[in-house]
């Protein structure tokens, strides 16, 4: 998958579950869980948000790796 991430370690950092981060972003738990195994991109907007509650830019969460078209 072309969008890894690093949210279950911005998650532990600042002490909270997954519950927890879901209701500070307006989000369900399962909706992290998903984001954090990759198996579903967030939004613009939640990225945003989940950067902006961290205090990180949003590329120190989420990676994009395009795949090499000379494979």
């Amino acid at each position: 998958m072309p969008l890894t991430n690093r949210l279950k370690e911005h998650r532990a950092a600042l002490g909270v579950n997954q519950q927890e981060l879901g209701r500070l972003v307006g989000v369900s738990r399962q909706t992290i869980s998903l984001i954090e195994r990759g198996d579903y991109s967030p939004s613009v907007t939640l990225a945003l948000k989940l950067a902006r509650l961290f205090q990180v830019p949003v590329e120190a969460i989420f990676q994009y790796e395009e795949d090499d078209p000379h494979e």
